[in-house]
């Protein structure tokens, strides 16, 4: 468990490395102060995984630092019920003119583990990491995907009550990816809590039971996954699009915002075969957009989004993509329909709508609305298959007598 209460962190910013001495000499500040983190609070239990998400200098690396006890806090305190590990910035912690293995002993050992601790486990964190031979090699000959996995291997095996995650973690292979992925969810189901820290919002609805959103050093919003990543999207926008008023609703416990020339008034899901919100897999099926225009505005985009029970986006598509030139009239409604085969595995689905500029609603967003309408995809009209989507695979044998 660790519970964080009222965290804050300044900076002195030097325009030049003499001013440090001049400020010495002269008694007058020669820096700008800067507020990594301003009275930041959470608290997560034990088995628990909390996700932190925002910008780039939104303080989410300053905030696992002091963590880990690389740098202090001004202001605040941090209950921890065990040990904290992780992965920072990759390297860290490491000497890159030592040996791999000469690494496990230093590393684990400014992870408070005893040498007598790090003899019993060197094997199991030289077979984890895969390195094989390279083991002896210094690390500065390793690739940053060589670095991760010895980095991630020894942080794992140090027993901690708590793991903290970096973007160390998206460095490397798919393989080992998904290995550490694995053991990240054993330790979560023994009981150890996690902090995870990712620009991938689909790893953190998937992963994470709860979620805190950082904006220059402070903690804007703090909740369920799905919630936090939806205030996210529209901080982004608002920035991206900082001359049109942006606002953000909860209607009907569903998150929206834009600027409002143009709404979504209404969305259906009609099978060809089946009642409304409810298809089977593989069926033809239509998307109706009902679009209320309040301004004339060329070149329109019409994005969906399907994303599954757990929240992770699994197919969007939008007109700009699909090379469709959508021009919108002043007080007048269309229609527009989405047509496709559900070839989805049964189950239950949300769908997002958006209307915006470009490509993403992160440009000009005039209206866009999270899981306006969830559907129900039961039973297979074609093969079964196993997984998300069906790819309609075929099967032949070739050379045969």
């Amino acid at each position: 468990m660790i519970e964080v209460k009222d965290i804050s962190k300044t900076f002195k910013l030097y325009s030049k490395p003499s001013d440090r001495l001049k400020e010495k000499f002269f008694r007058k500040p020669y820096h700008k102060v800067h507020h990594a983190l301003k009275k930041v609070s959470f608290r997560v239990e034990d088995g628990e995984t909390l996700g932190i998400i925002g910008q780039n200098g939104a303080g989410k690396s300053t905030l696992l630092k002091i963590l880990m006890n690389v740098t202090m806090p001004d202001e605040g305190i941090i209950y921890t019920s065990g040990k904290i590990t992780g992965l920072l910035e990759l390297g860290t912690g490491f000497n890159p003119e030592m040996t791999g293995l000469k690494n496990i002993y230093m590393n684990g050992m400014l992870l408070n583990m005893s040498k007598e601790e790090i003899d019993n486990k060197k094997d199991k964190i030289i077979e984890f990491s895969e390195l094989g031979d390279f083991i002896n090699e210094p690390i500065k000959t390793y690739s940053s995907g060589m670095v991760m996995r010895l980095a991630f291997s020894v942080a794992i095996h140090a027993d901690p009550q708590c793991f903290l995650v970096d973007e160390a973690l998206s460095v490397g292979d798919a393989h080992f990816q998904q290995k550490c992925m694995k053991k990240i969810r054993e330790f979560k189901e023994s009981g150890g809590s996690i902090i995870f820290v990712s620009h991938d919002m689909n790893s953190v609805k998937m992963l994470c039971d709860k979620a805190i959103l950082l904006e220059n050093g402070v903690g804007v919003d703090y909740g369920t996954p799905e919630s936090v990543v939806n205030q996210y999207n529209f901080l982004i926008s608002k920035l991206s699009d900082s001359e049109s008023k942006m606002t953000l609703k909860d209607v009907e416990n569903k998150k929206e915002y834009g600027s409002y020339e143009a709404e979504i008034a209404s969305v259906n899901i009609v099978g060809e075969d089946s009642e409304s919100d409810v298809v089977s897999s593989g069926e033809k099926t239509r998307i109706e957009i009902l679009i209320r225009s309040y301004e004339d505005i060329d070149n329109v985009t019409l994005g969906i989004m399907i994303r599954d029970k757990y929240g992770q986006d699994i197919y969007g598509t939008n007109t700009y993509h699909l090379n469709k030139k959508l021009n919108l009239q002043k007080d007048t409604e269309i229609n527009c329909v989405y047509n496709f085969h559900m070839n989805l595995a049964p189950g239950k689905y949300t769908l997002t709508a958006a209307l915006h500029s470009e490509d993403t609603h992160l440009d000009k967003c005039y209206h866009w609305i999270d899981n306006w309408t969830e559907f129900e995809v039961v039973g297979y009209k074609n093969n079964i298959f196993a997984g998300i989507t069906d790819l309609n695979a075929d099967f032949y044998i070739e050379n045969q007598d």
